[in-house]
């Protein structure tokens, strides 16, 4: 009988995806690639300006499909040889699925799915990186990005949670822990399970027991992480 592999959640946020050069979230002057974030990414900024939001994300998907995944996100893949690893990302791109990792949950959506405005559950794949006015799902709504705006509910974060209070392990990598809810997914994880934190600039956790700091960026600091776990 095969022994149960031991499970590591990795936690990722814009910072390991920057250094594939997608744009960081928001610079120090809350804009977002030269826009007002709650102008792109708020139901009242959809409401107020449809166009305007659908090009953003345009800009952004065909970003995406210039870019490929990094040293990080490839080595996150070769933990599976040995553990059961659960990415939860904060990012809406696809650099996860396209390294290879099996088991990932997307918190704030996905940039390339659509969905209708008239039924969340209705979710459509996109094939390419442009979406526009009068594309609309099968019940005749227009179509807006699949992604969690500001203001809006997070689906998968009881899921996530979940995952996390049984992790034997927990990575935490390229995220201020600034944005909740994700941020709070740290408390959810068993006292005793170490905590590994991959960033250059080290949020204020230094209450959290077994934490082990890694101060580098993610292509250096994850690749040689993952050695560590499994050679251990």
């Amino acid at each position: 009988m095969a022994t149960k592999k031991r499970k590591v959640v990795v936690l990722t946020g814009a910072g390991i995806s920057a250094e594939s050069g997608l744009a960081t979230f928001r610079d120090a002057n809350g804009l977002w690639e030269g826009h007002d974030v709650m102008a792109v990414a708020s139901p009242e900024g959809w409401e107020k300006d449809p166009e305007l939001v659908l090009e953003f994300y345009n800009q952004r998907r065909k970003s995406a499909q210039g870019v490929e995944p990094n040293a990080a996100h490839k080595a996150l893949v070769d933990l599976e040889e040995k553990f059961e690893v659960i990415i939860i990302t904060q990012n809406v791109d696809d650099l996860h699925e396209r390294a290879g990792s099996s088991q990932i949950l997307h918190l704030h959506g996905k940039l390339f799915e659509s969905r209708s405005t008239k039924d969340e559950n209705l979710i459509y794949p996109m094939g390419g990186w442009q979406l526009n006015l009068g594309d609309l799902c099968e019940k005749g709504s227009q179509l807006r990005p699949n992604i969690v705006w500001f203001g809006e509910a997070v689906p998968l974060i009881e899921k996530a949670a979940e995952e996390t209070m049984s992790a034997d392990y927990l990575l935490v990598i390229g995220t201020s822990l600034q944005v909740y809810p994700a941020a709070g997914l740290l408390s959810y994880a068993p006292h005793d399970t170490p905590v590994y934190l991959v960033d250059p600039n080290v949020p204020s956790i230094s209450h959290r027991r077994n934490l082990k700091v890694i101060q580098e960026k993610a292509t250096i600091g994850v690749p040689a992480l993952v050695k560590q776990l499994l050679e251990e």
